[in-house]
């Protein structure tokens, strides 16, 4: 750790730096054996960040970075290339507060509006709900709220009629061509910590004022766009184009660290330091995503170490409360507290049910994985309907643990009744809980992804609880009669 921290200069603990984020995108297809050029938009002045370098890295393939149209494009290209192909594209991002005021580069408004041609009963819906947004509005601006807010409202009939052939942002974009507004539709990234396998969201660009507006329909206030959204593709066209191939996708992945931790990383490929070929930097950014969270895994194991052996709390299972508390950094405390209480709850209930058909062990922890994947859709179906994110939060829940501990608890139960059910079930959500604090500390999470070698220490200490024999704080308690009695 010092080493890496002397010569490589990473810090030993979490600055308050401005945050750069980590953007790869991954190209798939499959090439037909023969010529092939990939073609990918790549963002340009995204409003609000600034782009601090990017790179391509593509084994056999030739890689140019074109701005023909006055939008760049990455071009991959091979004279011949057979079977999956998978092309990477990674950039860094810092933001810059300045996403109001940014332009799009090619400010020009398109020379003539596209001509929009509905079919009936289309046509006359469009027109009907053009006519109702002009006059309540006397600007571009002002239009574009209106025919959002008219494409959002769930009681308007012509737009439900439209949505049936569009999407919500297409079919915006194209009243505003009918009513000579320039628009079109752009893409942007959602920015999260640690996620993969992300898709790009449509947007609605509307040209007015000398300049190129962006706005996003998810938002309420049907102004601008929604804070971590990185705008990737801005121009006529698609994102991606592949001549020589099929079945084409473009995915992403994101991860937020501090400047001095990315600036080291920017150098490392490069360093001859043997130190800085041993670095998670290197690796591609869905697999260092993956990893910040499994490493933060053995600081809940020594939790959980400690709670049983010294402090002598009962939990459900020896690891479970781990698993726990990493669900619960995916998806903040008490919606996974939430979701969790009601899947085990339920499913207790559940369990009584099936007691009494006197299964088989093997069939009956089969049907209770059938039954908590149902539960948990119930949960995320209701959850949606209520405005809460819990079928986000249930996913990350290992279905096949859950189902086991119902088993195990519904056993308990049983033989030792439903005091020992209790205490068993709130010692794992403690610890859990104990956990989930400890791993969420930005200096933990630093020093576990930064510094790998802390792990050493970890193991040092649970090796170090492991050869504890005496009692236990709970037994203290216990026994603290006998002390009375001396």
């Amino acid at each position: 750790m010092w080493l890496r921290h002397d010569r490589l200069g990473i810090p030993m603990v979490p600055e308050n730096d401005a945050p750069i984020w980590l953007v790869e995108a991954r190209i798939d297809f499959v090439a037909l054996s023969e010529e092939t050029l990939a073609s990918l938009s790549l963002p340009d002045q995204p409003p609000g960040y600034d782009i601090i370098s990017e790179q391509a890295a593509s084994p056999g393939y030739g890689f140019s970075r074109v701005s023909d149209t006055g939008h760049p494009r990455g071009e991959w290209s091979k004279r011949e290339a057979t079977g999956p192909q998978t092309l990477y594209y990674k950039a860094q991002f810092a933001p810059n507060g300045n996403r109001s005021s940014r332009r799009d580069k090619a400010g020009d408004p398109p020379s003539d509006p596209k001509r929009i041609i509905w079919e009936e009963p289309q046509a006359t819906a469009a027109a009907d709900l053009l006519d109702t947004a002009t006059r309540r509005s006397s600007t571009p601006a002002s239009l574009t709220r209106e025919l959002i807010k008219a494409v959002q409202s769930p009681n308007d009939q012509n737009a439900a009629l439209l949505l049936d052939q569009h999407s919500s942002q297409k079919l915006v974009v194209r009243l505003l061509n009918q009513s000579d507004v320039p628009a079109r539709l752009a893409m942007g990234l959602k920015l999260e910590d640690a996620r993969r396998n992300q898709s790009l969201q449509p947007l609605v660009d509307v040209y007015f004022d000398g300049a190129w507006h962006l706005y996003d329909l998810e938002r309420s206030d049907q102004m601008g766009i929604t804070p971590h959204t990185l705008i990737w593709h801005r121009a006529s066209g698609p994102v991606l184009e592949v001549m020589g191939g099929q079945n084409s996708q473009v995915r992403f992945s994101m991860m937020r660290q501090s400047i001095p931790a990315l600036d080291l990383a920017q150098n490392q490929v490069s360093t001859d330091q043997p130190m800085g070929y041993i670095s998670l930097y290197q690796l591609p950014i869905e697999e260092q995503g993956m990893l910040k969270l499994l490493l933060l895994l053995p600081v809940g194991a020594l939790v959980v170490a400690f709670m049983r052996i010294v402090i002598g709390i009962h939990t459900s299972g020896t690891f479970m409360p781990v698993l726990i508390a990493l669900a619960f950094i995916q998806t903040t405390l008490l919606p996974g507290l939430t979701a969790f209480l009601t899947i085990v709850g339920l499913g207790l209930l559940l369990r009584g049910y099936l007691s009494r058909l006197d299964l088989l062990l093997v069939a009956r922890i089969a049907a209770m994985i059938v039954l908590v994947v149902l539960l948990t859709a119930l949960l995320s179906v209701f959850g949606h309907e209520m405005g809460l994110d819990l079928g986000m939060t249930i996913t990350f829940f290992p279905m096949i643990i859950i189902a086991w501990t119902i088993e195990r608890m519904s056993v308990i139960w049983e033989e030792e009744g439903p005091r020992e059910v209790a205490i068993q079930g709130g010692g794992s959500l403690f610890v859990a809980i104990a956990a989930y604090g400890l791993m969420q500390w930005p200096a933990v999470q630093h020093l576990t992804f930064n510094f790998p070698e802390v792990h050493l220490i970890i193991l040092a200490l649970i090796l170090l609880v492991g050869q504890y024999t005496g009692y236990k704080l709970s037994e203290l308690y216990r026994f603290r009669s006998m002390a009375e009695y001396d």
